[in-house]
């Protein structure tokens, strides 16, 4: 595991790198095509980091290998990821404080995502105009050229229950159209939460909020990150100049078995820990018996 950050480079272009954690599960063919568009995304030096929680194709270590600009961080097991991108922040730590990384800002990144050229410069240019950002997340775009709905609003246990409930059945449901409220994917906004697959996060607004809550073990750990950040006055923003592509879910289907149960157990954790309080115990009572009922609908379904 390298821990050198190259900062003679970086000081010969008067900036030291910006950090870049991905997390990465045999990422498989798609890591290569995260690493190709990555030096063109910005005029910036990177460094990433694939934070590995147990990859068995051999792909990041080999790719750590290869490149003097990727190292590879093994977690210690499938440890999620939430839990994945703390770790490498801690793993930052003595870098940012040697100066030998970006000091201001670090990027979170799927690794089955690829950049349009620029798209990470429009990013930190959207950051350093909205000196409140917390973090800031791009357009993002499926494989059909379909704009993926990054930045929404954050649930309320009402939405939350009638979209989880309603939308397998009945997409168009007014549940679901809340839940899906704000996304305009055309301009420069606030938004309640933005998609975890590509968000740019100012390193001070992550300490102050403590990262990741890292009891998801996947799933709205984005929306609770995004949630969180409001909650202490940072702002959201939505930078759609920046385009990224991503291959969504080809993971997710691939192991439905796991993932299926985790997003209910999470989307149970969401709202549970936002109904705290002994009188509440009736409404986290009825949204687990529901969740755990549609999670076996889900399965046999075949979506979450």
């Amino acid at each position: 595991m390298s821990t050198t950050f190259g900062r003679d480079a970086a000081a010969g272009q008067g900036a030291a790198p910006l950090a870049v954690v991905t997390v990465t599960f045999s990422p498989g063919k798609h890591l290569a095509g995260l690493v190709d568009t990555l030096s063109s995304a910005s005029v910036c030096e990177t460094r990433l980091i694939c934070a590995d929680n147990g990859s068995t194709d051999g792909v990041p270590q080999a790719m750590a290998a290869e490149r003097a600009d990727v190292d590879f961080m093994p977690t210690g097991g499938n440890i999620g990821y939430g839990a994945a991108i703390n770790a490498a922040a801690r793993h930052l730590a003595a870098a940012r404080e040697a100066g030998e990384i970006d000091g201001e800002y670090f990027l979170i990144v799927n690794p089955d995502v690829e950049f349009s050229p620029g798209s990470l410069d429009r990013l930190l240019e959207c950051a350093r105009e909205h000196p409140r950002a917390g973090a800031v997340g791009p357009r993002i775009e499926e494989l059909d050229g379909s704009a993926y709905p990054s930045a929404r609003e954050v649930p309320t246990l009402v939405t939350g229950i009638g979209h989880a409930v309603l939308y397998p059945v009945w997409p168009g449901n007014p549940f679901s159209k809340a839940y899906k409220a704000g996304e305009n994917l055309t301009t420069v906004r606030l938004a309640g939460w933005l998609s975890g697959s590509c968000l740019l996060v100012r390193w001070e607004a992550f300490d102050a909020i403590g990262g990741f809550d890292e009891r998801y073990f996947m799933y709205f750990e984005d929306i609770d990150f995004g949630d969180r950040l409001s909650r202490a006055g940072w702002d959201n923003i939505f930078c759609p100049d920046s385009v990224i592509f991503h291959d969504q879910g080809h993971s997710a289907k691939k192991h439905s078995r796991v993932t299926v149960p985790a997003h209910h157990d999470s989307a149970y954790r969401f709202q549970a820990d936002r109904h705290p309080h002994t009188w509440q115990a009736p409404i986290r009572a009825a949204l687990w018996l529901g969740l755990k009922g549609r999670a076996v609908l889900a399965g046999l379904w075949g979506s979450a």
